[in-house]
């Protein structure tokens, strides 16, 4: 057999291939085409791997460039500079931006103050989601004021399941409710495999902040 005389096996291996392919289109073409409903949608990242936060900016980022407007508002967090804050500004008025945190529970050690700054940031959120121009509002670390009570949960689940029909919410932090994730049309676990600070690694810029 010269080299440019094909080898029956590759030929045979590559119709094979072409065939199987074929099939799996036919299937996949099949299963979107049945997906006719187009509504706004509730979108759950927890779980203790990192990531969270980051997956939500990623989708604003999609609305972003495909001309919407996106509402963030940082519930835990507090007003340390970070690099999706820095970069979404040059978005101008298509971000509103608001940290309203005041840092961990640990940090400020003061729960009257925690549950006010909470309620504060959920004030500001409830704007965002009446806001008609806005496509997607990311609550970040709400899971979080979830978590240790700093809202009232049937309060907070009332409001995003009333929101109105075409907004996309993206709510973000470890130890969702239970109610959280059944409100909600897609949760998203990140599983924690390694992680660098188990082994002395501190946060760094464009990593971690």
């Amino acid at each position: 057999m010269s080299d440019l005389t094909p080898d029956p096996a590759s030929t045979g291996e590559a119709e094979r291939h072409r065939a199987k392919m074929e099939k799996r289109k036919a299937v996949q073409d099949a299963e979107v085409a049945g997906k006719t409903i187009e509504k706004g949608l509730l979108l759950v990242h927890t779980g203790p791997g990192k990531g969270k936060s980051t997956a939500a900016f990623g989708l604003a980022l999609r609305t972003l460039g495909r001309g919407g407007r996106v509402g963030v508002v940082q519930f835990i967090k507090g007003a340390w500079s970070t690099g999706e804050q820095e970069a979404f500004a040059a978005f101008g008025d298509r971000v509103a931006w608001h940290t309203m945190g005041e840092g961990f529970t640990w940090e400020t050690q003061d729960l009257a103050r925690d549950r006010a700054a909470a309620a504060r940031a959920f004030a500001k959120a409830r704007e965002l989601m009446a806001d008609e121009s806005i496509g997607l509002v990311v609550l970040d670390e709400l899971n979080i004021a979830l978590r240790y009570d700093y809202l009232d949960l049937s309060e907070v689940i009332d409001a995003l399941t009333a929101r109105r029909p075409g907004l996309h919410v993206v709510v973000t932090g470890r130890n969702a409710k239970p109610e959280m994730i059944a409100a909600a049309d897609l949760v998203t676990e990140m599983g924690l495999v390694k992680h660098h600070f188990a082994a002395g690694v501190k946060a760094q810029p464009g990593i971690e902040f």
